[in-house]
C-alpha cells in the first residue's frame, strides 16, 4: 500500500478565528486554539478537514456528504471515500489532515510591514538558508530589510540586527518560489530567537471587540459586549495531509462541470481552493476566515 503526502502552504486573505469554544479569563473573552508546548496559535487539522469537507461537498453537489451525520456509499460519493460517511455503518476516510502551523507571522516595524519566523521552523517547512540568532535580542534580516546602525525595530522592540543579509530559498521541486506573494514575504523576513518568537506571535493577533444590537432600541446590548483574538491577514501557515488508502477499491467515478475528482488527493484540492470564498473557522459573518492556497502542494509517496 502506497501512502501518498502533501504539503500546502496558505495564507490567511481575512484575520482567522478558530475558537477554544467558552470564555476563559484573559485579555480577551474568546481565545483562539494555541499548541501547547510553545503557545502558538494553529489552525486545527479537524477545523481544515470539516471546512475542507464541507466546501468539497458544496462544490460537487453533494450537501447530505457534510455535516454531524454525512450520508453516501464510499463506492459512489467521493466525498465520502475521502473523508467518510455514515451509510450502512460507519464508513472511516482515507484522508488525515495535520494541524496548520505558522511560518510568516507579520508584524510592523521600522520599515513597514515584514514577517517574523524562527530558523527551526524555516528547516521544518523545507527553507533553506535560515541563520539562527545566537542572542534573544537578534536578529537577522533579509535581503530586502535594512538595519539602522546596527539596529532594528518590530513592534516596541529595538533589537541587534547581523550585517550581513540573508537569502532564503523555498523547497525545491514546487513553484513555491516564484509565488508574487511569498516572494515578497521571503524579501522581507526577519528571523528572531525561539524564545522571542511566541511573544512577538502572541501579542501582534488581532483583538477584536462586538456587541450585540437589542432589536427593541438599535443600541448596543450592553451585556453582549466581548472580545475575541484572531490570527492577522497575511500570516502564512503551511500543514500536511496524508492519504492511506488502505480501501483498495476503484475510486468513484464522478464529474461536476470541469471538475472530475480523480482521487481523494483531488477532493481535497478541490475543497481547499473554495476557502478562498467560503473562509474557515468561526466569525464568518464579520469578514472572518478566509484562507488562499500559495502555489501547488509538496508531494511524495512512500511505500
Amino acid at each position: 500500500m502506497k501512502l501518498e503526502t502533501r504539503r500546502y502552504l496558505i495564507m490567511t486573505i481575512d484575520p482567522v478565528h478558530v475558537g477554544t469554544g467558552g470564555y476563559r479569563l484573559g485579555r480577551v473573552d474568546n481565545a483562539i486554539v494555541r499548541e501547547p508546548g510553545t503557545n502558538l496559535p494553529k489552525i486545527p487539522g479537524s477545523s481544515l478537514h470539516g471546512a475542507i469537507r464541507s466546501a468539497a461537498a458544496m462544490r460537487y453537489g453533494m450537501p447530505e456528504s457534510s455535516g454531524l451525520h454525512p450520508k453516501g456509499k464510499p463506492d459512489e460519493n467521493p466525498v465520502v471515500y475521502a473523508f467518510g460517511g455514515e451509510d450502512g455503518g460507519f464508513n472511516s476516510g482515507v484522508v488525515n489532515i495535520h494541524d496548520a502551523h505558522i511560518l510568516f507571522f507579520p508584524r510592523s516595524s521600522q520599515e513597514g510591514p515584514v514577517w517574523i519566523t524562527t530558523a527551526s521552523i524555516l528547516r521544518e517547512a523545507g527553507f533553506t538558508g535560515a541563520e539562527a540568532p545566537s542572542e534573544e535580542d537578534s536578529v537577522f534580516l533579509s535581503c530586502g530589510l535594512h538595519a539602522v546602525d546596527g539596529r532594528f525595530l518590530i513592534g516596541w522592540l529595538m533589537l541587534n540586527a547581523a550585517a550581513q543579509p540573508i537569502t532564503l530559498n523555498a523547497p525545491s521541486g514546487n513553484d513555491w518560489q516564484e509565488q508574487v506573494t511569498l516572494k515578497e514575504a521571503l524579501s522581507r523576513t526577519v528571523i528572531v530567537h525561539e524564545a522571542l518568537f511566541h511573544e512577538l506571535v502572541n501579542s501582534g493577533l488581532e483583538v477584536r471587540t462586538s456587541v450585540a444590537i437589542d432589536p427593541e432600541t438599535g443600541a448596543a446590548y450592553d451585556p453582549a459586549l466581548f472580545t475575541y483574538e484572531a490570527i492577522p491577514r497575511g500570516t502564512f501557515l503551511f500543514f500536511d495531509f496524508e492519504i492511506s488508502d488502505y480501501r483498495q477499491i476503484r475510486f468513484p467515478a464522478f464529474e461536476c462541470g470541469d471538475l472530475k475528482p480523480k482521487g481523494p488527493s483531488d477532493v481535497v484540492s478541490h475543497g481547499l481552493d473554495l476557502l478562498q470564498y467560503l473562509g474557515i473557522g468561526g466569525m464568518g459573518t464579520r469578514g472572518f476566515g478566509r484562507i488562499e492556497v500559495i502555489g501547488e502542494p509538496i508531494s511524495s509517496t512512500t511505500e
